[in-house]
């Protein structure tokens, strides 16, 4: 979820975070399944081995183990007893963490767009904003799931992670305010995904306390499950001699020590190994173990096990673009909890704050700390024309700088356009090479314009008047918002002239990327690797768009729905 301090619109919602202060903390749960992988035989045997204990491989992990010997094995540490991740005060330190344990692993797409990747137990919901709502019904039946057993699934999750927020006046007034330029009708409190606004779900309570993908495993049968971490999967293990395809029967992992582990699953032909490692590692994975491309695996000096071209394709990451709206008066710290849900592919959010401030760039790129930025001379006191007169005057230090008021965003679905993965080398704790392809196709830029049309709209709309300057331009908002470093992609003259620019220039990740192992080119509609036998990926690789206007709840819920499909295979 690069640095996200790298970016100040995200750097925001941190700073939102740490102004709530302290919140009541949430007790760790007692799972005596889970020790660290030091602890483990050198060689051990399972029903299931499931690789990554994200926001699919834990309810998938809680699911399998009721009837099944389960082995979770998850690269990174628990979620539990560090209070960055449990509660909101510290969320900015998880972030900004960029030592090799790290919950988020940082890395900058070849787009120029910084990002994250999650490396914990829990997995992305245990880094992002926390916002939960479903996928639409016409995605549930594109992906040929069937609904009942979807609803019952969403229903498990949503008893143990999902609260409805409290809203107050900043999120009042952009409900309105989409409401009033024709984001309608208002559909209330809601977790569907209906046109219209709505206030969506958190997996936020109301003490601030976060509840993440590795709560499901309560729900648990604790003689039945083994979670390992700081376990790093190298490869996957197979059969080839004698049979028509590849037989996945093991994984090789490493522990914190560097000793190597093996792990395999047992004879029955109901047995398996499930990748569950995320949009980059799932891949990556498949790459390592030899299923791949053949030209790529064998440029790396990979044995090939499987030509599967189709690995690695696919990769898309829905496109963020944000106005920043100074407030004369002051707003509330709030993440997202209001979503516009347009009819022409748009979504609208926000999140709001007071004495947030640019930090300081990424450690990922020193470009981004040498560069002199332009942002506006406008504080706490009212803005005075000549502030305003000299927003673009170049500013070094960003933190001297603290702003009132609020970031709107618009996010694009799907996306249309679409990129790769490829490996760097061979060692599975590296980032892949991931390009996305941000507004490659023309429908995506179209889209991100209109929705950036409505977001000026929406400043200006009666319900929003109270939080914003009435002498300031949407083009002075535009020139504020593009003086922030969100990329490394070089700026045009024209971009507050030109919505197309502005959309290419300042995009960002929302951390919404899927693709690499989708449905139809990698796996069939239960998951299955095509050309591989005792092997699936269930996680959001196998995505060809991302569900809804934010993805965790319908990855929580896939997995969930594909352990009771498989358990009843059983």
């Amino acid at each position: 979820m690069a640095h996200l301090l790298c970016t100040p619109i995200i750097a925001s919602f941190v700073m939102i975070l740490l102004s709530l202060g302290l919140a009541k903390s949430q007790k760790a749960p007692s799972y005596t399944f889970m020790k660290n992988a030091v602890e483990s035989p050198a060689v051990s045997f399972y029903d299931y081995i499931i690789v990554g204990g994200g926001t699919a491989g834990c309810p998938l992990a809680a699911t399998l183990s009721r009837n099944a010997r389960v082995l979770l094995l998850e690269r990174g540490g628990s979620p539990y007893g560090n209070q960055n991740i449990s509660n909101l005060v510290g969320f900015a330190h998880t972030l900004a963490d960029n030592s090799p344990n790290s919950a988020a692993q940082q890395f900058v797409s070849e787009d120029g767009v910084p990002n994250a990747r999650a490396r914990v137990l829990g997995g992305g919901s245990c880094l992002n904003a926390g916002f939960y709502t479903r996928a639409s019904l016409k995605y549930v039946q594109n992906a040929g799931w069937n609904q009942a057993l979807v609803n019952e699934s969403y229903r498990w999750v949503e008893e143990t992670v999902a609260f409805e927020p409290m809203v107050q006046q900043w999120q009042s007034a952009l409900r309105d305010g989409l409401i009033e330029v024709g984001v309608g009708p208002y559909n209330g409190f809601n977790l569907d995904h209906i046109y219209g606004t709505k206030i969506g779900g958190s997996i936020f309570d109301k003490h601030g306390n976060r509840h993440t993908a590795a709560d499901l495993l309560r729900h648990s049968n604790p003689a039945h499950l083994t979670v390992l971490l700081h376990a790093r999967v190298t490869k996957l293990l197979f059969r080839l001699r004698g049979r028509p395809m590849p037989l996945a029967h093991g994984v090789l992992y490493c522990d914190s020590a560097g000793k190597l582990h093996k792990a395999y699953i047992n004879k029955g032909s109901k047995n398996e190994i499930i990748l569950s490692a995320g949009a980059i590692g799932s891949p990556q994975i498949l790459m390592l173990s030899g299923v791949g491309p053949r030209r790529h695996l064998e440029s790396m000096g990979i044995p090939v096990v499987l030509d599967q071209p189709m690995v690695g394709t696919g990769m898309s990451d829905n496109p963020m673009n944000a106005l920043y709206v100074p407030s004369p008066i002051p707003v509330e710290v709030s993440l997202i909890q209001v979503v516009g849900i347009t009819r022409f592919g748009t979504y609208i959010e926000g999140a709001s704050g007071s004495n947030f401030a640019g930090a300081p760039a990424s450690n990922v790129d020193n470009k981004l700390q040498r560069e002199s930025v332009f942002l506006p001379k406008i504080y706490q006191q009212q803005p005075t024309s000549e502030a305003v007169a000299s927003a673009g005057e170049p500013r070094n230090n960003l933190a001297e700088l603290a702003f009132r008021g609020g970031f709107i965003l618009e996010k694009i679905i799907g996306p249309l356009s679409k990129g790769d993965l490829k490996l760097k080398n061979t060692n599975p704790d590296d980032n892949p090479s991931i390009r996305f392809n941000y507004f490659k196709e023309p429908k995506d830029l179209r889209r991100c314009v209109a929705g950036l049309k409505t977001i000026e709209e929406v400043i200006q709309s009666k319900a929003f008047s109270k939080f914003t300057y009435p002498f300031l331009s949407i083009e002075s908002l535009l020139n504020m918002t593009i003086g922030f470093p969100m990329n490394n992609i070089p700026r045009h003259d024209n971009d507050s002239k030109s919505l197309e620019q502005y959309c290419r220039d300042t995009v960002m990740t929302i951390w919404h990327y899927h693709g690499g192992c989708q449905v139809g080119r990698v796996v069939d509609r239960d998951y299955r690797v095509m050309g591989v036998d005792a092997l699936r990926v269930v996680d959001g690789s196998t995505f060809i768009n991302s569900p809804g206007t934010n993805p965790q709840a319908t990855v929580m819920m896939l997995g969930r729905y594909m352990g009771i499909k498989i358990q009843n295979e059983r």
